[in-house]
Parts: C-alpha cells; structure tokens; sequence
C-alpha cells in the first residue's frame, strides 16, 4: 500500500517521503509561496525532500495525474483555487505557523482616482466578494471557458450582489481605465469580473494590464494603472506594501480569508508538515 494514504486501518509499509519520492511540487520560483516553503523545509528538518519549480499548471497537472491514479502528492497550495472545487483536498497543519495565518486580497488604487473617476472609484471601493464566487469563475475558465466569457456568466448570475456595486452611480462614456494584474487562477478571475462590471454597469472601456507582482505594484504607485484586485496581505506581498504604501490607496479587502501551504490529497493519511518525516 502507498504510505501517504489510508486502507482501513492497514499499517504503512513504507516511508511518506519514499513514496513522495522525496518532492514537493511547487509553482514559479518567484512566487512567495516557494520562498515560505523553503523555510518550511528547513524548519521541519525535510532535508531530503526538494522543492520542484514548475508552474501553477504544470503543479495542477501533476496533481491531476496523481490524484486520478489514488497516489500520494504534496503540492504549494492557496486559496481561493479551482482546485479545491474539483478535487477533494486537505491543508497539511502548520504548528510552527511558516505559512502565516489566513490572508486577504485588498484593492489598491492609484493616488487621485476618486477625484478623476469616482464612479470607478466608488465601485472598487464596494467591490467585495466571497472565495466561494472566485472558485465558481476560476473553475468555469479550468473547463475551458475564456475568462471574459467566465466573467461575464457569473456577473449575469448575480445580479442582485453586482447592484450593490454600482447603486447609484454616475455612468462614464468610454472613459478608459487601466486595471494591472498577476497571472494567477485567481486574480485572472477577480480582474476580469471588475473589468466586466466597469464595462457594462458603468460604460468605462478597461484595458488589463498582465505584468508580474512588482511592476503591478510600481504601476499602480506611478499612475501607470489605476488600479489593483489582486493585493494579497499582509504577507505574501507585505514587501511591495511596505515599498509604495505611501504612493497608492489602500481601499480594503475584497476577499477575505485566503490561505497559503502545502495541500494533500485528502485520501492521505496525514495531518501535518511534520508527517512528512515519517
């Protein structure tokens, strides 16, 4: 039997980090994610397990394949994430807390906006939804879907939570707005829904603005985008934060409770990064 995963009681027969072949699957290596996971492999003692870079699809394919063939698989995990809406998966405990507690995705604007658009202004400022709606967009755009059409259906499916948005507010005509964004499931998911919700309810043409985490940051600071859905704090990007924090506006969150660590399988019978010795 495969050592990560439970059999009725059946005693593991092999080492977790065997079966494992002594990896842990990551994503980008410039991601903060992979930079918390090597100090989780130092501060557990995993000295012979490796940190894989890759990519977020090659992670979520590797899972894919492992998951469909019931074998043990550690990944870098967050969320929100499509994911955990199409496999059945479980964080691994963090007792000496590397990863930090739960995070929130905050909505940075350039400095003036509210004075230059208020109604886009007013908007991102109101702009709050829940992981449970991030999911349902990043897994329509997993299936296939392009993520303005994802967008599109879920600001078409929720009408009554998308009016409360934009209540009362003046309409543009064909003003432009720049929104700057990272390539992740989810901010690609979150960027495109506001895009959406600028374009249609308010008559603004948004342009996106895909760019890594520091030139979204600079961009925002320097006027060069409007603005940001996609601030994970207060750790994963607390350095830019600290950076510009006096050059941008910070309107809150608009998702809250996002997490970071290393997710397994739920049918691995373990609970915890220490495990991971066994």
């Amino acid at each position: 039997m495969l050592a990560g995963c439970s059999s009725d009681g059946d005693q593991k027969d092999a080492s977790i980090g065997k079966e494992l072949n002594y990896e842990i699957i990551g994503i980008d290596p410039g991601a903060g994610i992979m930079k918390a996971t090597a100090e989780a492999i130092e501060a557990y003692g995993l000295s012979d397990f490796k940190l894989v870079e890759g990519s977020g699809a090659a992670m979520t394919a590797a899972l894919d394949k492992a998951y469909k063939d019931k074998k043990p698989i550690v990944v870098t995990g967050w969320t929100p994430h499509w994911k955990f809406s199409k496999y059945d998966l479980k964080y691994l405990d963090d007792p000496k807390n590397i990863y930090g507690g739960d995070e929130q995705i905050h909505t940075i604007v350039r400095k003036n906006l509210k004075t230059d658009h208020p109604s886009a202004y007013a908007m991102l400022d109101r702009f709050e939804w829940t992981a449970d709606d991030m999911g349902k967009v990043m897994l329509a755009v997993n299936d296939g879907k392009k993520p303005e059409e994802a967008a599109a259906d879920w600001v078409k499916e929720n009408e009554s939570k998308v009016k409360a948005w934009v209540e009362g507010l003046d309409k543009a005509s064909g003003t432009k707005l720049k929104l700057a964004y990272v390539a992740w499931d989810s901010e690609i998911a979150s960027t495109n829904v506001v895009k959406t919700v600028l374009e249609q309810e308010l008559g603004y043409k948004v342009e996106l603005l895909q760019v890594e985490a520091g030139p979204m940051w600079a961009g925002v600071a320097g006027g060069d985008a409007d603005a940001i859905v996609a601030a994970w704090l207060p750790t994963t990007h607390q350095d830019y934060y600290n950076k510009y924090k006096d050059q941008v506006e910070d309107l809150g969150p608009n998702l809250k409770g996002t997490k970071i660590g290393l997710v397994v399988p739920a049918y691995m019978d373990i609970q915890s990064i220490e495990d991971l010795n066994q």
